[in-house]
């Protein structure tokens, strides 16, 4: 099938009042347990990687993975590069093919925000690939590493909205790694957002939040939902001993039941058109 682009898949989503999982892969096991589940449950899913990532997984050894795997799977399937910093990584994503780019200045101030997501739609329009952006920021890096938490306002969401993304991610108080507690969510921030933005509402840091709380978010017009701690550590934890090939196998497996588990939870199981 060919490579689906997040802008449509998204759309999609929308009118179906639904969420796509966004799933964060390390390894060959992370990309084959992803594409898996959502073959098993006829979702439409993203394949991810952060450039934080990337000193661990090469893009340039990673990404044309990530692409055959999105091609030769019988749903649709977008290969997306979360979290990019740079606009070099940014370049060398498009030129790999990948179908959606993240520029992610949240940590600097709006109009730098603005200005770099600007530059980065300019050169994903070429390629036709899809931009999300981020405003408010996000508790803890991908990295793991300390950040501020910064709620996103109603005025920067709209100026970040009209400079031309398909998705925008919002910090309403969720963090990237391990909650230790339940997070309390902004929820009234997606409130105020809703039927105002063109371009479609991106949860990062996923992992950890109850049912209760996901339901809610895809009420509220979640569109797209970011996992990756929980994969990585299904896929850790499943390892034992020193039979390689064995670990190979439990790693996949571990990531397709979390990955089975969120599609259903997000409502997109049986939705790959």
């Amino acid at each position: 099938m060919p490579l689906a682009n997040m802008r449509n898949l998204l759309t999609q989503a929308k009118e179906g009042g639904y969420a796509v999982g966004s799933f964060s892969v390390a390894n060959m096991e992370c990309i084959r347990g992803v594409i898996q589940a959502a073959e098993s449950l006829h979702a439409p899913v993203l394949l991810q990687i952060a450039e934080s990532r990337l000193a661990y997984s090469a893009l340039s050894l990673i990404g044309p993975m990530m692409r055959s795997a999105a091609e030769r799977a019988s749903v649709p399937v977008a290969v997306h590069l979360d979290h990019g910093k740079t606009l070099d990584v940014i370049r060398e994503a498009l030129d790999l093919g990948f179908t959606s780019v993240m520029c992610d200045a949240s940590d600097r101030p709006i109009q730098e925000n603005l200005a770099l997501t600007r530059s980065v739609v300019e050169a994903a329009a070429p390629y036709g690939a899809a931009v999300e952006a981020e405003v408010g920021q996000i508790g803890r890096n991908e990295d793991g590493t300390e950040c501020a938490e910064v709620i996103a306002s109603m005025e920067d969401a709209l100026l970040m909205d009209g400079s031309g993304i398909d998705a925008l991610a919002v910090g309403i108080g969720n963090a990237h790694g391990l909650y230790t507690q339940l997070p309390h969510l902004h929820y009234e921030v997606l409130e105020e957002l809703r039927g105002k933005l063109r371009s479609a509402l991106v949860l990062h840091g996923g992992s950890g939040l109850s049912d209760e709380q996901f339901r809610k978010l895809v009420l509220l017009g979640m569109r797209k939902i970011n996992i990756a701690t929980d994969i990585f550590r299904a896929q850790a934890m499943a390892c034992q001993g020193d039979d390689i090939f064995r670990n190979i196998a439990v790693s996949e497996q571990a990531v397709c039941e979390v990955v089975s588990r969120y599609i259903r939870l997000f409502g997109s199981e049986g939705k790959a058109g």
